[in-house]
């Protein structure tokens, strides 16, 4: 009777599977749900990202519409940067260019600004020398002159030392800031993951190889990262000042072509390892490489490490940046993974994959990873929060982003110079506390969620 019940299990394992797992992503988002807490910083970051999503938009001195000469133009909108006007009258053509035309003063028959009607790079010598959100702004009419400023050109929460206003570079810094946080823990999370399934399922015993593969593979590796990061860094870094489908797009782009290169010495490697001096079997022991390299790295300062490696670089640059944090932020990710797959790898489902002779691979990342995923996830949520602080305080010391970049960092920054600027400071720095608050109670909320053992 009990081998009949056996069975019947394991017949019916895999649908046996699927309703536990839906089940449970039901049971953890009901059970994150009654945290009212994180529940509430879920729907704070979703309009973070809806501000980051649009800041090109709602904050840039280019207008939404303007009809001038009877020609209608949609400057913020438009893919060009600039538009051919011909005078009816006088038959005299005129070019205007988007991003360099003195919108404010253009004589347009009709003409509607952004909410926030200045770019976080452009100035305003008008009310340049740090003026208060409070304090008396001027603006210049087109006779050129001075008045109060009206309404919808106000700087509402002031500007900076050339007359930078704070509030485009706050809106803008968001894209900026949360972007960094979450490539940075991509890079970061593919890599722990990734480290930590290998080291804990194959441990130091399970993993052999041909030398000729193993050797083909590494270099693989390096030719990868050259062809699809080093080569496209300017594509990614141009990506930053268009938008953030642009930013996710050329990403995609040099992760495709990395796995691509990767795929290739892959292949490449089977016809090595049949090279005779090659073709000696080797037993990688993974869990030892990793497990040492996890405890090189986290002896380090990490946060001097990272100081170190950005003072050193060529040329400031927010790709560096990223791929700087990602690879110094994966340890923890890592061996939570490892420590779920050293558990994970000895139940009965992963035994019967193996058993069936189903590819290692593929019972990794298609049946184990998914089982072992809840702590990583808990780990990523946490450190993006800690890869914003690191941003933030590298923009802050001036060795982050490039000068030209706004990001929550350098207008602190900018504070430096003028402490009696405090808006500078406690607006960029609210910004900072509260996406790094949401963050943690996200990463709490998550780790309630995923917890069984917890009833609420």
């Amino acid at each position: 009777m009990i081998q009949e019940e056996k069975n019947i299990e394991i017949k019916t394992d895999t649908k046996t599977e699927f309703s536990v797992s839906f089940d449970f992503k039901k049971y953890a988002w009901k059970q994150f749900k009654k945290n009212r807490v994180a529940y509430f910083a879920l729907k704070i970051l979703i309009l973070l990202v809806g501000i980051a999503i649009i800041s090109p938009v709602i904050a840039t001195d280019q207008p939404w519409y303007c009809k001038y000469k009877g020609v209608s133009m949609f400057p913020a909108f438009s893919v060009y940067n600039q538009c051919q006007i011909t005078d009816k009258s006088t038959g005299i053509e005129e070019t205007i260019q988007y991003d360099i035309a003195d919108w404010k003063h253009l004589d347009a028959e009709n003409i509607i600004f952004a909410p926030i009607s200045y770019s976080s790079n452009k100035t305003d010598y008008d009310n340049a020398g740090y003026v208060s959100p409070f304090a008396k702004q001027l603006f210049k009419n087109k006779e050129g002159n001075e008045t109060n400023i009206p309404l919808k050109f106000r700087h509402w929460l002031g500007t900076g030392k050339a007359g930078e206003d704070v509030f485009s570079g706050l809106v803008n810094g968001t894209r900026i800031s949360l972007s960094i946080g979450l490539l940075s823990m991509s890079i970061a999370s593919i890599l722990g993951i990734v480290l930590g399934a290998m080291a804990g399922y194959f441990g130091d015993n399970k993993l052999k190889t041909s030398r000729g593969s193993f050797w083909t593979f590494i270099v693989g590796l390096v030719f990868a990262y050259y062809y699809g990061f080093s080569v496209r860094s300017y594509f990614i870094s141009d990506a930053f000042s268009i938008s953030g489908f642009e930013i996710l797009v050329q990403l995609l782009i040099s992760l495709l072509i990395f796995t691509i290169v990767v795929a290739i010495f892959y292949w490449l490697g089977k016809f090595v390892g049949k090279i005779p001096f090659l073709k000696q079997q080797v037993n990688i022991p993974v869990d030892s490489i990793v497990s040492r390299l996890i405890e090189i790295i986290i002896s380090m300062p990490l946060l001097i490490l990272i100081i170190s490696i950005s003072a050193i670089a060529k040329e400031k640059s927010m790709v560096n940046l990223m791929i700087i944090i990602g690879l110094t932020a994966w340890t923890g990710i890592a061996r939570l993974t490892r420590a779920e797959f050293l558990k994970v790898s000895n139940m009965e489902y992963i035994q019967a994959a193996k058993s069936l002779g189903i590819n290692e691979f593929r019972i990794i990342f298609k049946h184990a990873l998914p089982n072992a995923f809840a702590p990583a996830l808990v780990a990523i949520a946490f450190g993006v929060a800690s890869a914003i602080l690191i941003e933030s305080s590298l923009s802050f010391l001036g060795i982050g982003v490039p000068p030209s970049t706004v990001t929550w960092g350098s207008l602190l920054n900018l504070g430096r110079e003028q402490f009696s600027a405090w808006w500078l400071l406690a607006f960029p720095g609210f910004a900072i506390f509260l996406t790094v608050t949401v963050y943690n109670l996200l990463g709490e909320g998550l780790r309630d969620a995923f917890d069984p053992k917890l009833k609420k």
